[in-house]
């Protein structure tokens, strides 16, 4: 993107489904980092990520191809590759060919969501995710998902955690937060202190979230009640990112209690988005910003970042099988 000096696939974990979306014997086709890839979830239930183009002729896995026990046939000539890649049977053959490969993707399946690695480099997966408690918690609600097409960057978005500002003269709180970021290797943890406006005037919350590079993300707000937000956001092509948010509320005494409040967050955060996005799709980057001394810890998230940025191999990513 010419708008931002830096590639716009950084290196890490990203979410390309939700678990529920790909049943087990089901093919899903998907385009992240500029290219077509397929999902598929074997008779085991295992998730599989590949490139999505047949190395045979071209065909793609992902339109018409089906799933037989733990590989994908594809639909032209019914070849089938496993999970690795490989090429298991080609039925008309006496021999399958050497370079009937086509390229996996290393996919981790947690927290109901099916992710893979990027890394511009090749190299294998540098850090893990957490499992999150509170997914499968019976004291939360039930996942409530949004999702959207953003034209921007993983890293321009994640910086509004850290810019303190933007929250009162973008969204309106009644003041600027206090802010503060730590660096933990991958992760960015960031904690805000704010107030929040009710019917029976201000009320002392907070903000805490931990950032696992620019992928996967979780926010708990704490103070009219108590919501955990996790966030997947990931890059499409050079252009634009998919962001998925899934609201969970810790529950009330009252079920339409707990509905109608985890509703009126909701609503307040799809608010919040439609104001970001304008001008997350229209700024562009400085590197070396006019910061001043009420912006929050922006220095110490762009120095977090750095660590996530390599210098590609003509455009390859994931592995070869």
């Amino acid at each position: 993107m010419s708008r931002f000096p830096f590639t716009p696939f950084p290196n890490g974990w990203f979410v390309v489904a939700y678990s529920d979306e790909v049943a087990q014997g089901e093919v899903s086709p998907c385009t992240y980092f500029g290219r077509e890839l397929v999902i598929f979830r074997g008779e085991d239930g295992e998730a599989h990520v590949l490139d999505a183009y047949c190395p045979h002729l071209g065909a793609h896995l992902g339109i018409g191809g089906k799933v037989v026990e733990n590989s994908i046939e594809c639909p032209f000539h019914a070849w089938r590759f496993d999970g690795a890649g490989s090429c298991v049977a080609v039925p008309y053959a006496k021999r399958i060919p050497p370079t009937a490969r086509v390229r996996a993707w290393p996919t981790l399946e947690r927290n109901g969501r099916i992710m893979v690695w990027y890394h511009a480099d090749g190299r294998e997966p540098e850090f893990d995710i957490p499992v999150l408690p509170e997914v499968e918690d019976d004291a939360w609600s039930e996942g409530e998902r949004r999702r959207w097409k953003i034209r921007s960057h993983n890293q321009e978005m994640a910086e509004n955690s850290v810019d303190c500002a933007h929250f009162r003269y973008v969204h309106g709180t009644l003041s600027v937060p206090e802010t503060e970021a730590k660096e933990n290797g991958p992760v960015l943890e960031v904690m805000s202190k704010t107030k929040f406006g009710t019917p029976k005037g201000e009320m002392e919350g907070s903000i805490s979230s931990a950032m696992h590079g620019f992928g996967f993300n979780w926010v708990r707000f704490t103070g009219i009640v108590e919501t955990f937000l996790v966030s997947g956001i990931t890059p499409i092509d050079g252009e634009y990112v998919d962001v998925r948010f899934e609201f969970r509320v810790k529950k009330l005494g009252n079920a339409d209690a707990t509905k109608g409040v985890g509703a009126a967050l909701i609503r307040d955060i799809e608010k919040q988005m439609a104001e970001d996005t304008p001008i997350w799709e229209n700024k562009v980057f400085h590197e070396r910003p006019a910061l001043c001394d009420g912006d929050g810890p922006i220095a110490v998230f762009r120095r977090w970042c750095q660590q996530f940025y390599s210098e590609p191999d003509s455009g390859q990513s994931g592995r070869a099988a």
